[in-house]
């Protein structure tokens, strides 16, 4: 008889605390959209990414580790609770932690990243999750010095110490975390993977709100003209594509996949090593729908292209990536898009903001329609081969 408690196995429900926890990330991205824009530069871009592995690996984590405990026990609700408190002022410093409040930003970090992966390396209800945890402490630790030396060192070479660390913490997510000798078994682990997706579903969606935010202050500071409504709406309409794109029956597909795995700790760590990419894409894409509503009949840029189309890109470019590794299909047709994107992007430099929003709904509107029906097609063949 198995030694896991059998309320572990038991599929649970989004809590309430954790949607009240995700609420300190739509802040978080919003902070991190305002950075870019006020950094429009190779190193402000540099800088948001590095701020970005941060902050979104501190949700990774506690959600991973949510998930993981059960949000209905105690501890791990306190953690979560403790976790959000210090992601609110984490969050606050994201502008001034490349000048002079670069403590305020680390401290926090590394209190999240340090406690809650301790909590749960010691609350954890199996050997082989507690041994999880235990190493991933120990990666946390190694990219601990280079958090708190570049906080130490003025903004210049802090860039590198920075971008060490966020590199040392990105290649412990993606690999999960292995010591020699020691790595992952996810189908050692019970886990509630339609749980955690249903978590990256709802940050997704927060993603998205927060490029719906940045267009409506955009255009509240815009003039009321034909130009700027129409950039707005074609803003919009950008974004319901883009949000058609996985919800027009893409979550329908990865679902099935999960339910018929034998890995379901792959299929989400896939998912959430992907999310670093879709988070990135989008935050460029509020910053350049911003650009574009404030001045539709301007001139276009190379900073205007990389940030309208480049954004989109590499979100359609990496979710390629993730149905390919999970699903086996309606990746080829993201992949492509990507690509139109990319060479419409090149051409977009010297077209005005308006033209170009208007080239990019047409690419994305074509690509949501062809994804439904691949979608369609391939549910229908996954539901038969797990039938068969």
């Amino acid at each position: 008889m198995s030694s896991v408690p059998e309320s572990l196995n038991l599929r649970r429900e989004v809590s309430p605390l954790e949607l009240f926890y995700d609420l300190v990330f739509v802040f978080a991205v919003s902070q991190l959209s305002h950075h870019l824009l006020e950094h429009l530069t190779w190193r402000g871009a540099v800088e948001t990414a590095i701020l970005l592995v941060a902050v979104f690996g501190t949700w990774s984590y506690t959600s991973y580790e949510a998930t993981f405990l059960d949000i209905k026990r105690d501890v791990t609700r306190w953690m979560i609770v403790i976790a959000m408190g210090l992601g609110l002022f984490m969050n606050a410093e994201i502008p001034g932690a490349f000048e002079d409040r670069a403590w305020a930003f680390v401290v926090p970090l590394l209190a999240i990243l340090l406690f809650a992966s301790a909590v749960t390396a010691l609350a954890a209800r199996t050997d082989a999750l507690r041994e999880h945890f235990h190493r991933t402490l120990v990666w946390i630790v190694a990219s601990a010095p280079l958090w708190i030396v570049g906080a130490v060192v003025g903004p210049e070479p802090r860039l590198w110490w920075w971008a060490a660390a966020a590199l040392v913490d990105l290649t412990g997510t993606w690999l999960a975390h292995p010591l020699p000798g020691r790595t992952l078994r996810g189908g050692e682990l019970v886990f509630d993977a339609e749980h955690m997706l249903e978590r990256l579903r709802l940050f997704f969606i927060i993603l998205l709100g927060e490029t719906v935010l940045t267009a409506g202050r955009a255009m509240t500071d815009a003039p009321v003209d034909v130009a700027s409504v129409l950039a707005t709406a074609g803003v919009f309409i950008a974004l319901v594509c883009l949000w058609a794109v996985y919800f027009g029956g893409g979550e329908d597909v990865i679902a099935i996949v999960v339910a018929s795995s034998t890995d379901r700790v792959r299929a989400v760590r896939l998912g959430v090593n992907s999310a670093y990419l879709v988070l990135a894409a989008l935050v460029a894409l509020a910053v350049g729908s911003e650009l574009a509503i404030a001045h539709p009949t301007g001139h276009g840029s190379v900073p205007l292209a990389l940030l309208l189309f480049g954004g989109p890109a590499l979100y359609l470019a990496t979710t390629a990536w993730f149905y390919r590794a999970t699903a086996q299909g309606a990746w080829a047709q993201r992949l492509v898009a990507s690509g139109v994107l990319v060479v419409v992007g090149i051409a977009a430099v010297w077209l005005p903001p308006l033209a170009s929003i208007a080239l990019l709904d047409v690419i994305l509107v074509v690509t949501a329609a062809v994804l439904a029906r691949a979608h369609r097609a391939l549910t229908r063949s996954l539901r038969e081969d797990a039938e068969s």
